[in-house]
């Protein structure tokens, strides 16, 4: 794992305005508005507090009021982030897929995709993860697999999870592209799976889910 050039610098301290502070305050990240985010992500969408804003409000949907379970909602994201080879977002979805219940021969087929043996049996995960790669591969669903949605989700899901995929593959480009790295504190979880530390990877909590 080599660090990226980060083309795109944390938001200065002498460039803190209040616009930029909503950006670091706005997940309800406890002192982020005196402080600054403890989040690259954040300190770098300051930059552009209108877009970061914006942005941040569509987030808001898809990760507190999507219609799409925790669970699926992990499998997409982790699905992008590999396919995409965002580190930032592996990293940290691979805690999060843990407290939500994913377990680690789970994340790690998720690397394999929807055809790896360990879904047999678990179709719903399966065709979640065979629609993130018709999204990503043909930049729409197929109708073998939109039937195979019509299981498991409502029109509602649906939308989400197309959405979902949209907004991840979004934020991993961003994340790539600007050279937004995992901060330093953090022990980095790789693809393969293995901490900088040498320990399993751990469940893990957004800043304003701590409390």
């Amino acid at each position: 794992m080599t660090k990226p050039i980060q083309r795109i610098s944390n938001l200065p301290r002498e460039e803190w305005t209040d616009a930029a502070r909503e950006v670091f305050a706005f997940w309800g990240e406890p002192n982020a508005w005196e402080e600054g985010s403890s989040k690259n992500m954040s300190m770098v969408l300051a930059n552009h507090p209108p877009l970061a804003v914006a942005y941040c409000i569509f987030g808001k949907h898809l990760l507190l009021n999507s219609t799409i379970a925790v669970r699926a909602r992990e499998l997409i994201v982790l699905r992008v982030g590999y396919r995409q080879k965002c580190e930032y977002e592996w990293h940290y979805h691979v805690g999060y897929g843990l407290t939500a219940g994913l377990t680690l021969e789970e994340i790690g087929a998720v690397r394999d995709g929807w055809q790896s043996p360990v879904w047999d049996g678990k179709e719903e995960d399966r065709i979640v993860l065979r629609a993130v790669d018709e999204l990503i591969d043909n930049a729409r669903i197929g109708d073998e697999t939109w039937e195979l949605l019509n299981r498991h989700f409502t029109r509602q899901q649906k939308m989400d999870l197309v959405f979902t995929v949209g907004n991840y593959m979004m934020l991993s480009w961003a994340a790539a592209t600007f050279g937004i790295p995992v901060e330093e504190d953090q022990d980095l979880i790789g693809f393969d799976l293995k901490t900088r530390s040498g320990s399993d990877p751990q469940g893990g909590f957004r800043p304003f889910e701590k409390d």
